[in-house]
């Protein structure tokens, strides 16, 4: 039994090369999960910032977002194709709303050029308040002028 115990308490060189591998890949596999973890929370770092980032960018530039939103969708949309399903579902409808869209336009136009009129501001209303405008603005300048030509003889006559 003392041959049995000490065959087996001896290493071999093939048991210690074992021993000396599996304790490398041992290391190396904490290594590993370890940058891995590492890795894991500068991304999940990275991720934060960017989303306070963007959070940021949008509340001081929102309509800049919108509008970015917008083209985005338009590109998108033009970029689909349409199906035959929806051109045969879609296509009254298009038709319908481009009408409603003239007939709102026409609309406001009218009520527009009726509000405008009613205010005097026609083109030849306005034609006429402009030239107003600048006789007004050429009397005043004449009396201007006229008052300090005659202050100026005023003060030639009493300072002389």
């Amino acid at each position: 039994m003392t041959d049995a115990r000490n065959e087996t308490s001896t290493k071999t060189p093939g048991h210690d090369q074992h021993d000396s591998l599996r304790d490398r890949a041992s290391h190396a596999y904490e290594s590993a999960v370890n940058r891995a973890g590492e890795t894991a929370e500068t991304s999940r770092e990275a991720l934060r910032d960017a989303a306070h980032q963007t959070g940021d960018f949008v509340e001081s530039n929102p309509l800049s977002v919108l509008a970015g939103g917008i083209a985005l969708g338009a590109i998108v949309g033009a970029l689909v194709p349409r199906s035959e399903r929806e051109k045969e579902l879609l296509a009254p409808v298009g038709k319908k709303v481009g009408m409603a869209a003239m007939a709102a336009f026409a609309a406001a136009k009218e009520t527009g050029k009726g509000e405008l009129a009613d205010r005097g501001l026609t083109k030849d209303g306005a034609r006429e308040q402009a030239k107003s405008l600048l006789q007004g603005v050429a009397s005043a300048a004449s009396n201007v002028g006229n008052a300090a030509a005659e202050a100026g003889r005023e003060q030639i006559k009493t300072g002389a």
